[in-house]
């Protein structure tokens, strides 16, 4: 590796780069007084997320010594069990509500024993949705893209009697495994889903957001993917897309006189029915106007660029 200047690196950026690639530290100290050495550091750290560090088999024996002792821990005090009943995992997940009225996630943590599958959440205590091993049919996994437009696993699971209901898991396939060896009776449980069909990105890049805030408008580093349902924005530290514009929101795109993050001319902006003005940094403005002027809700309506 070699150190390099890139003005267009933001904090972002920096701990992107430690989470999925790491830094090796090397440092040796001497502390001196009056030319005479009295302390030495020899300093050998590596820092990076945790993933990383598993993929080169660092903290591997924390890392399963403390997964163990969180789901035995977790798992007694969420979930009651039954006399003889035994925890096999459990997971952040959720619950869609369809009751006739009204359609909605219902967040909370997915419990899987030898006996039961239950979606439960802690504060208040509900049991959101629960059934018997036996009781299950098929494990069917399911795709679907988010407002964000971020692609999701879904476990859509059927019953004996007809019934069924759909999961969400933060380790869908997994879930599905556990099922298919844990149910006791033969289970349908399908092959992985195939996401959606990529095609249907336009244009995506790097892109920086001037993101309004309360002291201050602040340019960030982040990922902007277009596709023909509109413009999705997302910084590697979001958990969330932190702007979402809808294909039929955008009035006008055109590049901008002003600096950008990535030098002078490089100012994208957005005149949305949603949002009012937002404006972007980029190194190619005119690639994404033309591309955001091609994408049109309505034929009758074409997006205005200058």
């Amino acid at each position: 590796m070699r150190p390099t200047r890139d003005p267009r690196v933001t904090l972002d950026d920096l701990v992107e780069v430690l989470l999925n690639k790491g830094a090796v530290l090397h440092l040796d100290l001497i502390v001196a007084v009056a030319d005479i050495p009295l302390i030495g550091v020899s300093l050998r750290a590596a820092i990076a997320g945790m993933e990383t560090m598993l993929e080169y088999g660092m903290m591997r024996r924390w890392d399963e010594d403390t997964r163990a002792w969180v789901e035995r821990s977790t798992a007694r005090r969420d979930l009651e069990p039954a006399p003889g009943e035994h925890h096999v995992a459990h997971m952040r997940g959720g619950h869609l509500l369809q009751d006739g009225f009204r359609t909605t996630w219902r967040p909370g943590t997915v419990h899987l024993t030898d006996r039961r599958l239950v979606v439960l959440r802690r504060e208040p205590r509900e049991v959101l949705w629960e059934t018997e091993l036996t009781a299950i049919r098929a494990v069917r996994p399911e795709t679907e893209r988010t407002v964000g437009g971020e692609v999701r696993t879904r476990l859509r699971v059927v019953l004996d009697d007809g019934r069924e209901g759909l999961l969400s898991a933060s380790d869908p396939e997994r879930l599905r495994e556990l099922l298919a060896s844990t149910c006791p009776g033969p289970l349908e449980t399908g092959p992985p889903p195939r996401e959606p069909d990529e095609g249907r990105t336009v244009v995506e890049g790097h892109l920086w957001y001037h993101e309004p805030r309360r002291d201050g408008s602040l340019w960030r580093g982040g990922h902007g993917r277009l596709t023909p349902d509109g413009l999705v924005w997302k910084s590697p530290l979001d958990a969330r897309p932190a702007l979402v514009v809808p294909a039929d929101a955008v009035v006008a795109a055109r590049p901008a006189p002003g600096d950008g993050p990535g030098g002078e001319g490089t100012v994208l902006t957005l005149e949305t029915t949603s949002q009012g003005t937002v404006t972007l940094g980029t190194d190619e403005p005119r690639r994404w106007a033309r591309a955001l002027d091609a994408l049109r809700r309505e034929p009758s309506r074409p997006l205005r660029t200058s």
